[in-house]
């Protein structure tokens, strides 16, 4: 089977689009992806790259325009009875990589980690959900000393909006998304960085379209 998705981008009168085209092949899938870079000027490499998926158990990814390579492989283990989701990513060309690890400790509360070997940058982020409906999210970055919050919340079955805040560049943003249907859906968004004396909101507009 071979799904297709593709959301327009549109900020500041500025349009771009981002496409992935998905072929399932059972275990194992195949996809095609570009980014706004190869739509803005005109068909392109730039921005394409192919994976194989496996889901739950790995990633390869290949970046044709800087012929780059990221592999990424994932894992489940059970810690005090408790599931532990362990990511591992490792960036070719940037010599780069990094570990993720979730624990759920129960239904409303689960801790997050990243770090990024070699660096000493590990950011923390803890999840509560208590209905269901709203989930709030603190967490800190060691690395610059800085904390970032985010609450979002489900109003309707089809729509969800959230709020966030970055200590480090200080800008405040909110979401309001909406599943039209199983093809498709639609985000506004708007982000203003309170350290910029006019304060004006930048405004974004999402629409994807699944076929």
């Amino acid at each position: 089977m071979i799904r297709g998705c593709l959301t327009g981008i549109y900020e500041n009168d500025v349009a771009g689009a981002v496409g992935t085209l998905t072929l399932d092949g059972g275990d194992v899938k195949l996809q095609a992806s570009i980014t706004d870079a190869t739509l803005a000027t005109g068909p392109s490499l730039n921005g394409l790259s192919l994976s194989v998926i496996k889901p739950a158990s790995f990633v390869i990814d290949y970046n044709l325009p800087k012929k780059d390579v990221k592999f990424q492989f994932m894992n489940s283990v059970r810690v005090m009875e408790r599931p532990l989701h362990m990511t591992y990513t490792h960036w070719k060309n940037e010599n780069r990589t990094a570990l993720d690890g979730t624990l759920m400790i129960d239904q409303a509360h689960k801790v997050s980690a990243n770090y990024v070997l070699d660096s000493g940058n590990c950011k923390l982020r803890y999840s509560y959900n208590p209905d269901g409906l709203t989930t709030v999210e603190p967490s800190y970055d060691f690395g610059s000393n800085a904390w970032d919050l985010s609450v979002t919340r489900m109003v309707h079955a089809n729509d969800v909006v959230s709020a966030s805040y970055q200590s480090s560049s200080k800008v405040l943003g909110f979401d309001w998304r909406r599943i039209t249907s199983s093809n498709g859906s639609f985000k506004v968004s708007a982000t203003m960085n309170l350290d910029e004396p006019s304060k004006i909101p930048t405004l974004t507009a999402e629409s994807t379209l699944n076929f």
